[in-house]
C-alpha cells in the first residue's frame, strides 16, 4: 500500500530530492555558452594575429621594393 502513496506527489518529491542540483537542460545551456565564448575568444585571437602578420608582411614587402628601412624610425 505504500506504493499508492507515491502516486501524485512526484513534483513535491522532485522539488525536495533534487533541490539545489543543476538540471540537464541547465547544464547543456551552460556548456554551450562556455563553448560559444571560447570560440569567440579563439576567433578574436586569430584575427588579431592575422592582422599583425599582415602588417609585418606589408612592412617587409615595402622594404624589399623600396630598398630601405621600413617603419623603424622617423625618417627611415
Amino acid at each position: 500500500m505504500a506504493f499508492f502513496g507515491l502516486l501524485g506527489n512526484d513534483r513535491q518529491m522532485a522539488a525536495t530530492t533534487y533541490a539545489g542540483t543543476e538540471s540537464a537542460t541547465e547544464k547543456r545551456q551552460r556548456k554551450e555558452a562556455e563553448r560559444s565564448a571560447q570560440r569567440r575568444r579563439s576567433h578574436h585571437r586569430s584575427v588579431v594575429k592575422a592582422d599583425r602578420d599582415g602588417w609585418k608582411w606589408a612592412d617587409k614587402e615595402r622594404e624589399r621594393q623600396e630598398g630601405r628601412g621600413g617603419r623603424r624610425g622617423w625618417f627611415s
